[in-house]
């Protein structure tokens, strides 16, 4: 059987989330995008059919938990075990608070 992205340079974005793994049914995954709270390189999306290539950068506003944003490594050739799964994606940490103004401003 061929999988579905076999042969191409994307994938779907509700498959990929499943598969990773995200949320226990493709059907959440619907449901989360359809919602209109996931985007994609910080565009808002609410297509489950949107297309997710490597180096896309996901934030995802997951259920119980905080916003997460990871970078899409890989597509996904099937729903595996966990630990396979988060090879398929990299966390990319909370950026820290705002840097202070730099010194030499107006008046000095």
């Amino acid at each position: 059987m061929v999988s579905e992205a076999e042969g191409r340079d994307w994938q779907r974005l509700d498959m990929w989330l499943w598969c990773a793994r995200f949320l226990k049914a493709r059907s959440d995954c619907v449901r989360l995008i359809e919602g209109g709270l996931v985007r994609i390189n910080r565009q808002p999306t609410e297509k489950a059919h949107a297309r997710l290539r490597p180096g896309d950068v996901l934030t995802l506003p997951l259920p119980g938990r905080d916003v997460r944003v990871v970078r899409v490594v890989s597509l996904a050739r099937r729903r595996g075990p966990a630990p396979e799964a988060r090879t398929l994606y990299e966390d990319i940490p909370e950026a820290g608070p705002a840097h202070p103004a730099s010194p030499g401003g107006p008046g000095e």
